[in-house]
């Protein structure tokens, strides 16, 4: 049985595919064209991949997915359609590390175009995403002036950040972890005093 990683990369090559190199993202200016050549970086090119969490080193990064994003758009697609090469260290750690990112980079795609509703995801799954959410919320929420909960539709809870007014969201683990992770387009609910929601809401949780 495939892993949730495996099935988010084979259902975001086919959406890569069928809207093409120049679709929107929720990723800023970032096209598919973009995001995709970010994925295959973020894989295969471990020397500018530290470029991506070190501003140090974005030049260098920037330029070399810049140099992937002029190949090709179906040869970068089937870059990333293989997965990990045999001597990326993503290759053993797929299905902890990239269950996530894929699911997060799957959405941005979705959910930048109109008419778009959150999908229906396996038990599992939306396990896995509870769990990381746990520990890239208290990330995202670092911020807050006021406290944060999120709240499964299920009814378990976790802190995020402590503080005084804490604010609940409440939804679904993968729509708790994308708007953790900086995306507004969610489906959520919210507890708590308005201007204190307000604050939660407007926080840059970007990492």
């Amino acid at each position: 049985m495939p892993t949730a990683a495996q099935r988010e990369r084979a259902d975001l090559a086919e959406l890569f595919r069928s809207t093409g190199p120049d679709a929107p993202t929720l990723c800023g200016e970032w096209s598919t064209r973009d995001l995709l050549a970010h994925l295959v970086l973020r894989e295969r090119r471990l020397d500018a991949a530290p470029g991506i969490m070190v501003s140090a080193l974005a030049g260098y990064t920037e330029k070399v997915q810049q140099g992937i994003a002029a190949r090709g758009y179906d040869d970068v697609l089937e870059d990333f359609r293989a997965g990990p090469p045999l001597w990326s260290p993503f290759k053993l750690l797929d299905s902890l590390v990239n269950g996530m990112e894929l699911l997060v980079h799957h959405e941005d795609v979705r959910r930048a175009r109109d008419g778009w509703a959150p999908r229906l995801l396996p038990a599992a799954q939306q396990q896995e995403l509870w769990s990381s959410l746990k520990r890239v919320g208290k990330l995202g929420y670092r911020r807050s002036p006021v406290g944060v909960l999120a709240q499964r539709t299920s009814g378990a809870s976790v802190t995020l950040k402590e503080g005084p007014r804490p604010v609940t969201l409440v939804g679904e683990p993968a729509e708790l972890l994308l708007h953790a992770m900086g995306r507004d387009e969610v489906r959520l609910e919210t507890r708590g005093a308005p201007a204190d929601v307000e604050l939660v809401l407007a926080l840059d949780r970007g990492f």
